[in-house]
């Protein structure tokens, strides 16, 4: 079982709170002793871990999914290494978004997009049910999903190509969002509304660099995450890397304290965690080192960082990120009480499991 023994902020040493800041890809598929990922739980402590099923840098099948059992027996041995509970997170939105694949023995799932064009929530909350039942089963706690961006470019690679987004108008999204985190939480796993704040106009695609919203963009598109927010149905929202001069003429969102403080914390009330895109996605590794990341995302609001691990050759290693945030401390660019704030909101969430 799960260790349950959730520390509290003033429990953790400076270099553990910063590991609860991390949230880890890592090559593999189990835990065997010697393992890196063993070894980065063990020595590094950071706040989770994501799961992959294909190893998209060398284009092979298996990453850390192979079959129901192996992700299981990884999932529970991840746990068992941990000092303090991990999220254990994973892209499982349904469709072609979709890492739990039927070929290696999990059930089909259904699109945000053929759930919304079906067009009834018990439905869509049913189906959600049923993917937080796999995820479950699975020793899954945190889902990178519901997507809340508004499909309102048919021709976007990254969103509605995919089948994404529940519809192209904020209602619909607000609707089929709403009753996809009821069926989640039924089964109590985490979600995480993505991508704040709107990345359905967009063409580009983060995955490979630079892409401006600024003339696509629609206020509109934050009316999901303030109706949710409201309802105190988002426990989690993840950011773009989208950037839109209307709301910062240089970082993109995901670096924007005008975009994470000011406004979705400020003007939305958003109280819980905010977590980054895949900071390996070249809209962000292109244009920053890792060190100017890190303390512009600290800056700007962010709590979690995701480094997928699985985007570019060069695997960034936890002790770097530490040992980078650490300095950040003491050259006092960044106070270890703002490390304590976004540490208390990701405890919070641990609390939920």
């Amino acid at each position: 079982m799960p260790n349950n023994n959730l520390s509290t902020v003033s429990e953790l040493s400076l270099k553990e709170k910063i590991g609860q800041l991390f949230l880890m890809g890592f090559r593999g598929n189990d835990i065997s002793e010697g393992s890196e990922v063993l070894d980065m739980i063990k020595e590094h402590k950071p706040g989770g871990v994501i799961l992959f099923d294909k190893d998209m840098v060398h284009d092979q099948p298996v990453h850390n999914i192979k079959s129901p059992e192996q992700v299981r027996n990884l999932t529970k041995a991840l746990q068992e290494a941990s000092k303090t509970p991990l999220l254990i997170g994973i892209d499982q939105e349904g469709g072609l978004i979709n890492r739990l694949k039927p070929e290696y023995g999990f059930p089909e799932t259904i699109s945000h997009q053929k759930l919304g064009e079906k067009d009834e929530t018990a439905f869509t909350e049913s189906h959600s049910r049923h993917i937080a039942a796999i995820l479950s089963d699975a020793g899954i706690n945190l889902n990178f999903a519901p997507v809340l961006d508004v499909s309102s470019n048919p021709n976007s690679s990254i969103i509605a190509k995919r089948e994404r987004s529940f519809g192209n108008s904020q209602d619909k999204v607000t609707r089929h969002a709403r009753a996809y985190i009821r069926g989640h939480q039924q089964k109590n796993i985490q979600t995480c509304c993505k991508h704040f704040p709107g990345h359905g106009s967009a063409e580009g695609d983060t995955h490979a660099g630079f892409v401006d919203v600024t003339d696509t963009w629609d206020e509109n598109e934050l009316e999901p995450y303030k109706t949710l927010i409201d309802e105190g149905l988002c426990s989690m929202i993840m950011t773009a890397h989208i950037f839109n001069s209307k709301l910062d003429k240089e970082m993109p969102a995901t670096l924007s304290g005008n975009v994470l403080n000011d406004l979705l914390r400020k003007k939305l009330n958003f109280s819980g965690v905010i977590i980054s895109d895949d900071m390996q996605m070249r809209a962000i590794s292109d244009h920053y080192s890792l060190k100017e990341s890190l303390e512009k995302g600290l800056k700007a609001g962010l709590d979690i960082f995701c480094f997928g691990n699985n985007l570019l050759k060069e695997q960034v290693e936890l002790k770097d990120c530490i040992s980078a945030v650490g300095q950040l401390v003491e050259e006092g660019k960044i106070s270890e009480q703002r490390i304590d704030e976004s540490v208390s909101r990701i405890l919070k969430m641990k609390e939920r499991f």
